[in-house]
């Protein structure tokens, strides 16, 4: 009989999707998707009034769609600003002395900010962008870490009508280049270093490097996180605590068309230029705010920590949404297992974090550490738990479900993406769940499963896609249309194609089992490999698995799973056989892995991500492409000699 999890009925009647329920009159939250995928100009224009949305001119209409539905505007006529919404708002109101964030350095050290405090320092640091040429639509980019002076850039940025371009602090200088030379930003934010795993990592040379590479001429202002020397170029260089000394408090944040530009999110995928996805200020504003107040359950005053880097969307997504909302969330230097095992518990116990987010591969690395650092905290505080970036498996679900959050607490699984700044799928606190799911739709997302036929399927893989706008959707590709509309909209025209697979089983919940791009077919029948890696990753053996699809000369394709194994056991001859036919017997022998790869670790990026396409790029001897974003890049190496191994065996 397959695990159901059903709230309890006190935190439904607490919820802020319940409140919202009986202000509308609606009976179900079922039927408030409903209601919102069918009627979305009624849902968007609803949302701005409860999160009372300030405009410096009111709208006319909510959204156009006169010159296609990939060009929708929105809020016409409006005039507002993110940054008002995120940080002014707050700090000119009751909750001025309330904590906007809480930063806590690899070292121990902590710095908090009320909101009047952020605001006073965003002033200070957005007039000396003003000072230096800084305007509508010029794009400042943030090559840093979470560090408060990252907040205070980013927010600075938006409030003068610029457009912030956060950057991953643990790329290489060469993936910086290319997106300095893309974006043309007029000021590059950095630090001096940070500390990660108690080594300092020399960021300020990178950017020096990324810099030259690039060709670009820029201002680089310098935070200095170490006090370490490094070389500082006259003319050029400015220290982070020069430009805010002489900046005046005071600034009244621009007044945007709700569509312009505020952040600009590159995605990088094995090959290619980098996608910048231009998020704008609405969009900004409205899809972190709906999913972390009406599926995370977020309220005024507690704390929302989600394990990420600014460089990815859930940092911007977690910052500006739980300010948005009059919140407090929690950025963090380093690592999440350094220098113990049990930091990010230590953490949450501490601070008292309500609210904790994380990815699959995040909490299958905890898990792998064992439950007496989870015994070793008081975690009463938390009430809610995200998981995103990639499928969770089954196994990884239920111990969360039942370790940590001792089946009180939902496991918010949701899914969309950087090009949508959130979410296409997610349940909310108020409904029932089933390990791994997603539940369905968020909030005015008109999601369905399509197969290659663009016609809706149940009961069987598809492709998951959006039929309607919303707000979030990237308005377009920096300096690159053409690409934009090819990626999204022209595979089912006048539809949005998101890539990933995904499953609506017989009970209504959805699941996704993986990008589209990432399919193993065999013998003609796709196989998506979450399908698989939940499985494997079921075996008491296995700490996580990769699971590819490899050439076969009668088949097609075969799959290879790649496992790394808990403590306590060692690869063998008859593991592997144990773990082949655990598959088989689950999913059938024509889906029997070819080879199950026993390796120390998998390339994972710094927010937990694995990646499977560097893998099977491996496996095939194919260029590997930009893998700066790796965490640890050594893990190549060791796949592809575990696979050499295993092919000669």
């Amino acid at each position: 009989m397959t695990y159901v999890w059903y709230p309890p009925r006190e935190l439904v009647e607490s919820s802020n999707v319940k409140a919202l329920m009986e202000k509308l009159g609606v009976p179900s939250y079922e039927k408030l998707v409903r209601r919102s995928t069918e009627e979305i100009a009624w849902w968007w224009g609803r949302l701005v009034e409860e999160l009372d949305v300030h405009w410096f001119e009111p709208y006319e209409k909510v959204l156009d769609t006169s010159r296609g539905i990939e060009w929708t505007s929105w809020f016409i006529g409006g005039k507002m600003n993110v940054a008002y919404e995120a940080v002014d708002k707050q700090a000119r109101g009751s909750r001025r002395h309330q904590l906007a964030f809480i930063w806590v350095g690899e070292d121990g050290s902590v710095r908090k900010y009320t909101y009047r405090e952020l605001e006073r320092e965003v002033n200070r640091f957005a007039n000396y962008l003003k000072s230096e040429g800084v305007g509508k639509g010029d794009v400042v980019a943030l090559y840093i870490p979470m560090m408060p002076e990252t907040v205070v850039a980013m927010f600075a940025s938006l409030k003068i009508g610029a457009v912030a371009m956060p950057i991953f602090s643990g790329f290489a200088p060469t993936a910086v280049a290319t997106r300095l030379r893309d974006a043309e930003p007029k000021i590059l934010v950095t630090a001096d270093g940070y500390y990660r795993r108690g080594r300092e990592i020399d960021l300020k040379g990178r950017a020096d490097e990324a810099v030259r590479e690039a060709g670009v001429d820029l201002k680089v202002v310098v935070v200095e996180r170490l006090g370490r020397e490094y070389e500082f170029h006259e003319g050029r260089d400015v220290r982070y605590g020069d430009a805010v000394k002489q900046g005046s408090v005071k600034l009244e944040a621009e007044p945007m068309n709700p569509d312009d530009p505020a952040l600009l999110l590159y995605t990088s995928g094995t090959t290619g230029k980098p996608k910048g996805a231009v998020i704008s200020h609405i969009g900004a504003l409205l899809q972190p705010s709906k999913e972390i107040r009406y599926n995370m359950d977020l309220k005024p005053g507690e704390i929302l920590l989600w394990i990420s880097d600014i460089g990815w969307m859930m940092g911007p997504w977690q910052i500006i949404g739980a300010q948005a909302l009059s919140a407090t969330h929690l950025i963090f230097e380093g690592a999440i297992d350094y220098p113990e095992p049990d930091r990010i518990w230590a953490i949450i116990e501490e601070f008292g974090v309500t609210h904790l987010g994380f990815s699959a591969t995040v909490i299958r690395m905890l898990k792998r550490y064992g439950d007496k650092w989870v015994e070793m905290h008081d975690l009463s505080s938390l009430k809610a738990f995200g998981n995103t970036g990639e499928p969770i498996d089954p196994d990884s679900w239920m111990w969360v479900m039942k370790k940590v959050g001792e089946e009180k607490r939902p496991i918010i699984n949701l899914s969309g993406g950087t090009e949508i700044f959130g979410c296409f799928l997610l349940p909310s606190p108020v409904v029932p769940l089933k390990p791994s799911t997603l539940w369905g739709p968020g909030l005015g997302m008109d999601i369905d499963v399509f197969n290659d036929e663009g016609k809706p399927v149940r009961g069987e893989v598809g492709y998951l896609v959006c039929k309607k706008p919303a707000p979030s959707m990237t308005r377009g590709f920096w300096k690159d249309p053409e690409r934009y509309l090819n990626t999204y909209w022209r595979t089912f025209p006048g539809v949005w194609y998101h890539g990933d697979w995904a499953y609506i089983d017989e009970d209504g919940f959805w699941y996704l089992l993986g990008r589209a791009d990432d399919v193993i077919k065999v013998a003609g029948k796709r196989l998506g490999p979450a399908e698989v890696e939940g499985i494997v990753n079921a075996h008491p053996a296995v700490a996580e698995s990769a699971c590819i699809g490899v050439p076969h000369e009668i088949k097609g394709e075969v799959v290879v799973c790649f496992a790394t194994l808990r403590p306590g056991y060692e690869p063998s001859k008859p593991l592997e056989e144990e773990i082949k036919a655990l598959v088989s017997e689950k999913l059938g022998k024509p889906f029997k892995p070819e080879k199950i790869v026993f390796v120390p670790d998998l390339p994972r990026t710094r927010s937990g991500k694995i990646m499977r396409r560097l893998i099977k790029r491996k496996v095939l001897k194919m260029p590997l492409g930009d893998v700066s974003a790796l965490e640890n890049p050594e893990s190549l190496e060791m796949v592809g000699e575990a696979w050499r191994r295993a092919s000669e065996g």
